[in-house]
């Protein structure tokens, strides 16, 4: 739909192209992780990566810096329906640490400075801004 082509980078994309899918969390299962609910919030673009012994850092640069106010140090972030942890965040960004396996089994591996990317907020940060007075 509209919304989509227009929040996210799958407008972009080309027909056989690797997308990620990560399964919901079932009502009955026990919460053990990050809350997500598979939304674009906006796009970023990755603004470098750097090999940090096993794993990969990944730097993502917000296409929108607002978003970034919901986004805390070790904190979630999906980057392209992927669910992450921010390793660290700046007034443009943040880096995030990827794994051996989350390399292998998402299109992150394949990232490189310059690729877009979608990204997801963290929903109970926009919940508290919005209940707490005179926010926004």
């Amino acid at each position: 739909m509209h919304e989509t082509l227009r929040r996210s980078t799958l407008g972009g994309l080309e027909q056989g192209a690797r997308v990620n899918l990560e399964l919901s969390l079932r009502a009955a299962d026990r919460l053990g992780g990050h809350i997500m609910q598979g939304h674009v919030d906006g796009g970023g673009t990755v603004a470098a990566v750097r090999e940090d012994g096993f794993a990969r850092v990944v730097t993502i640069r917000a296409a929108d810096p607002q978003l970034l106010r919901y986004v805390v140090e070790k904190g979630s972030i999906a980057v392209s329906g992927v669910s992450l942890t921010v390793a660290r965040i700046d007034d443009e960004g943040f880096d995030v640490s990827l794994i051996p396996e989350t390399l292998e089994r998402t299109t992150l591996g394949a990232a490189e400075p310059g690729t877009p990317v979608n990204l997801e907020v963290d929903v109970l940060a926009k919940y508290v801004e919005k209940l707490l007075p005179g926010a926004r």
